[in-house]
This record gives C-alpha cells, structure tokens and sequence, in this order.
C-alpha cells in the first residue's frame, strides 16, 4: 500500500522555490505514482512563476510556465499528504497561521532527506541565485526520490 497519494512543497509566495522543486520531482522517477503540486503561506492572489525561476527551468529542459500560485488551505493537511516547507521560516509561518500542531507534522526538506543546509531562496536575486537554488534543489530532490522509494518498498 502506498504511503503518500499526495505530495506539496510550500514556499512563501509559490513563485519560485516551491514551484522548481515541483518541476524536479515531476521528471524524476518514482515507483508509486504520487500528485505532486506546490503552495504558499503568503498567496494573495495567483501569480505565474518567477520569470528568472522559469528561464532556469527553461535552460535544464523543463517548464512551469502554466503555473499559477496558490495558497496552502487546512484541508491540504490529510493523512496521505507529505508537506514540505522549503524552510524553517515557512515552517514558523505554517505554525503562526494553522497552529502547532500542522506546524509539527510538517518537515523541512533539507531535515526530511538528512541535510543540515535549507535549499537558497534566490528571492529579488540575479538570474545566477536562481542557477544556485536549482542546482541545490537538483541534489535534495535526488535524495527525496531515494527517500520516497525506499519508504514504499517498505509498506
């Protein structure tokens, strides 16, 4: 039986750092077909992706360029749902506005695949910041594949 039906990364906005990771997990190979999507805690209205974030997609052969931010709601916390906080900061945010208890179930990505470092947010950076923070989002994601594997050949 599969662990996780869902999967969510949660950044601040869903414009930049959330939105590549989803990008990356979706070209990855997974043994269990898993709905992978991304959210933010500071979502006023749906915004497209960052455009330095999607040329970065654009130049390692992939795209987000139909995305649309939205906001992470309460019921996006079911039990077949992993939710990643791409930091600590989103993850002290998650607490602020759902409470302790959302806040405890949610890991950062960095502490889920065992990394001490949270992925750069590139955030009103140059279009290199934005290289960096793929290229850091490349190395976790690998380790999350490696992780979500594992866990369902062993359910």
């Amino acid at each position: 039986m599969k662990k996780y039906d869902r999967l969510i990364f949660v950044s601040s906005s869903d414009t930049a750092v959330a939105p590549m990771a989803e990008a990356i997990l979706e070209s990855k190979f997974l043994l269990e077909e898993l709905a992978i999507t991304s959210k933010g805690v500071v979502v006023l209205f749906p915004e497209p992706i960052n455009p330095k974030a999607e040329a970065i997609l654009v130049s390692n052969g992939l795209t987000m360029k139909e995305h649309r931010s939205e906001p992470l709601v309460r019921e996006d916390f079911e039990d077949r749902t992993l939710v990643l906080a791409m930091s600590e900061g989103v993850k002290q945010k998650i607490r602020t506005e759902f409470g302790e208890e959302y806040s405890l179930l949610i890991p950062v990505l960095n502490e889920y695949v065992g990394e001490k470092e949270e992925v750069f947010d590139p955030y009103g950076g140059p279009l290199a910041d934005y290289g960096r923070c793929f290229t850091e989002l490349e190395a976790l994601i690998g380790k999350l594949v490696i992780k979500l594997n594992e866990e369902e050949l062993l359910c």
